[in-house]
């Protein structure tokens, strides 16, 4: 495997196994555990070497579950599960204890709370009334805040309730503080009933799910407009076409569809699940003579191997619950689809944001689409069609076929990362960025196709890569010719248009869905998402998610695009910096101070910089003092990090009085902010540290970081919003995932 910095890190940080916190096997090691598990169902060994060989070439790559569990004792190798929710109390918490195993295992959760009766409806049982689906969704999440992956992957929810529920107001905005229902994304399930609505004016009915009587109406277009306002603030809630899902349900008589998994590309039954895989476009480039082109034999080889893979999967998987293994084996659900289209696109000279290059989206996708349907068959005449085969959509046309769908195009965040490619179908995100590394120097990742272009065409220098870096794209650096910078579009150089059109032509030939953010720059109005919400249902879509730039504050980190001229001269008189990366490795120490609410203990640590970060411990967990202790740390760190002087901090702290002060060697402690600035002022003195040199240089750097916002939670890296959802650029880390 030809890997990045960034695919090694991620690589050992998620993947790769360790016993002891010690990592026992390399990349090869890996991927011969996978291939090994997945084709040990094959009677020919020449499998296992296909396996093998598409994953090391990074020609194809499973999902992360599979990647990091074939082979080992969890072997729960599916991404995506949708689990029912009815509407009693112990449909409810059966499902919450299923969610759990769930998630213990690796997997994302998708449910409808539509069958859920709304707030304070009749409870006939108790003769109480109902809390409503909302507030159901609080209890989950936080179930899904007690439960670490499996130690590799985060919880992850996708909620959503249908348009014509009575509680569809609450929640539509219930992520309006977006520090409530964290594990979650959410989506409105749109019907074309009401969708006709809205384009007329009209009111529709809210119907209870429990009598399913109507109880009530709504303006459409009142309520369309509060998606859109919402979705303007901070993204959420994204939308969904239950009634065009369910048109391309392949098993009607088997259930209906009413809820997707946490990134909305995979819509299921309840109680099935899924498992994905993606192709790299990336090395589905060749040259002919002097000229680039797709590669469509290779192309056609990769898709029938991912097909066979992902098809072995759902007999080697070992499945949380029974009732999802029964759902899974009777449709055979796989999910193919691919990465580093982005990247294919610039390898080709195709724009992004051109009719070519939607088109070009298209003829891949359609090709993928036959291929695969084409391989499923020939799996179908060799170990029979799925059990509900009888009744579904290809039946009536007569074909056999192993998988009820075949095809999926998923976020591909962190194996899009190990195969060092753009991810899914999103345009890349950033040409080259810096970031800074543990010796404090900075490091500029350039994305691989762009380097290589530049090399060929005898332009790259680092000078140049420099600027690309600072300024976050091409267009106004002329030492880059006009065709190539046609060429070199980012996301937010894509307009939102481009985006929908560009996600509608994958949708017209992919079984699932498309799993895609249609990003947009700060200033973009709320007329600008009506519009893209609108030219998704036209174009076909199944569903929708947008991000505006900056608006869900302290998340995601974006690269800088042009501003209004009123905001630039806002920026350039008060300048934001951003913290520094947390060092990986600190020396400190550790004082113990009385203060008059107990036992306070500081430390203090620092690296070549400076103080970079200071931890409290008092009493208990979980009382009062020790939370208020930890809050100030944490934002002591968070300024020393930003490049405040400690001096300056200490100054803020020193005289804060508590109403029990204490005396301790000769000086009286007011507060416990009191005693952290004693602490903070004698490690100065002691160490005789040159802040205001290290604070000079670290609000240099971050100043001239082309990316604004918060950073990952984990590495402290560059987080970006992609495919539904924001996921670092550096450790592979997701909101999602």
């Amino acid at each position: 495997m030809q890997l990045s910095e960034n695919a090694q890190t991620v690589l050992e940080r998620r993947y790769l196994a360790k016993e002891n916190n010690e990592i026992v096997e390399t990349p090869e090691d890996m991927l011969r555990r996978v291939a090994k598990n997945i084709a040990q169902l094959e009677e020919d060994p020449i499998w296992e070497e296909r396996f093998f060989e598409v994953m090391d070439n990074l020609e194809f790559l499973p999902n992360s579950p599979t990647l990091m569990n074939a082979g080992r004792h969890l072997q729960q190798l599916s991404a995506c599960f949708v689990l029912p929710i009815e509407d009693s109390m112990e449909g409810i918490f059966d499902t919450l204890k299923n969610t759990a195993l769930i998630q213990k295992s690796g997997g994302g959760t998708g449910f409808s709370f539509s069958r859920l009766r709304p707030n304070a409806d009749v409870v006939s049982t108790t003769g109480g009334v109902a809390s409503g689906p909302v507030s159901f969704m609080k209890a989950y999440n936080a179930t899904t805040d007690a439960i670490k992956q499996g130690g590799t992957r985060r919880g992850a929810n996708m909620g959503i309730l249908r348009v014509d529920h009575p509680d569809i107001l609450h929640f539509i905005q219930c992520k309006a503080d977006t520090n409530e229902i964290t594990n979650f994304n959410i989506s409105v399930g749109l019907t074309e009933k009401f969708m006709q609505a809205a384009f007329a004016g009209e009111n529709y009915d809210l119907i209870n799910p429990r009598s399913q009587e109507v109880v009530g109406q709504l303006n459409a277009q009142e309520v369309f407009e509060l998606i859109v306002e919402m979705a303007w603030k901070n993204g959420e809630p994204g939308i969904i076409f239950l009634d065009r899902i369910n048109r391309a349900n392949p098993t009607p008589h088997v259930g209906e569809i009413e809820a997707t998994n946490p990134c909305g590309e995979q819509p299921l039954l309840p109680n099935e699940s899924c498992n994905l895989g993606s192709i790299n476009l990336a090395k589905m480039a060749r040259l002919e003579g002097d000229k680039w082109t797709v590669n469509w034999d290779r192309l056609q080889e990769v898709v029938e191997i991912g097909v066979r893979f992902l098809d072995n999967v759902i007999e080697v998987n070992d499945y949380p619950i029974s009732a999802i293994r029964d759902m899974t084996y009777a449709n055979r659900k796989i999910g193919l689809g691919v990465m580093g289209f982005a990247d294919l696109l610039m390898r080709l000279g195709v724009p992004y944001n051109s009719d070519e290059g939607v088109e070009l989206g298209r003829e891949i996708m359609r090709f993928i689409q036959t291929k695969g349907h084409d391989a499923s068959s020939q799996l179908a005449e060799e170990r029979g069609s799925f059990p509900n085969w009888e009744g579904s959509i290809f039946e009536k046309s007569g074909r056999p076929m192993r998988n009820a769908t075949v095809t999926t195009i998923a976020p591909t965040g962190t194996i899009s990362i190990i195969a060092g490619c753009s991810s899914g179908i999103e345009p890349v995100f950033a040409l080259a960025f810096t970031r800074n590394v543990l010796d404090n120097d900075q490091l500029i990742e350039v994305n691989a196709q762009f380097e290589a272009i530049l090399k060929e065409e005898g332009l790259y220098s680092p000078e140049l890569i420099k600027m690309v870096a600072q300024a976050g794209n091409v267009q106004d650096i002329a030492a880059i010719p006009a065709e190539l910078r046609r060429v070199f579009v980012t996301a937010y150089e894509t307009s939102p248009e481009w985006h929908i059109r560009m996600q509608a032509a994958f949708q017209e030939f992919t079984d699932n869905a498309v799993s895609k953010t249609v990003n947009f720059p700060k200033e973009a109005t709320k007329e600008d998402i009506r519009h893209v919400y609108e030219l998704a249902y036209e174009l076909g879509c199944k569903g929708v998610t947008v991000y505006r730039a900056g608006s869900r504050e302290g998340e995601v980190l974006t690269v800088g695009h042009k501003k209004p001229e009123s905001e630039e001269a806002a920026a350039s008189e008060t300048a934001r910096p951003t913290p520094r990366r947390r060092p990986r490795v600190t020396t400190g120490q550790t004082v113990r101070v009385k203060t008059g609410c107990g036992t306070l203990y500081v430390t203090i640590n620092a690296d070549e910089q400076g103080i970079c970060e200071v931890f409290t411990t008092i009493g208990k967990a979980g009382g009062c003092a020790g939370s208020f202790s930890e809050a100030t740390a944490r934002i002591i760190s968070l300024a020393l990090r930003s490049g405040v002087e400690a001096k300056q901090v200490v100054k803020q702290l020193k005289g804060i009085r508590c109403p029990h002060p204490i005396w301790q060697d000769g000086k009286q402690i007011l507060s416990c902010p009191d005693a952290i600035a004693h602490v903070l002022e004698e490690y100065l003195q002691s160490n005789g540290m040159a802040e205001a040199a290290a604070t000079r240089e670290t609000v240099a750097r971050v100043n001239s970081n082309p990316f604004t916002g918060s950073t990952c939670p984990e590495c402290s890296g560059t987080m970006v919003e992609e495919s539904g959802c924001a996921t670092c650029l550096e450790c592979g880390f997701s909101r999602c995932s």
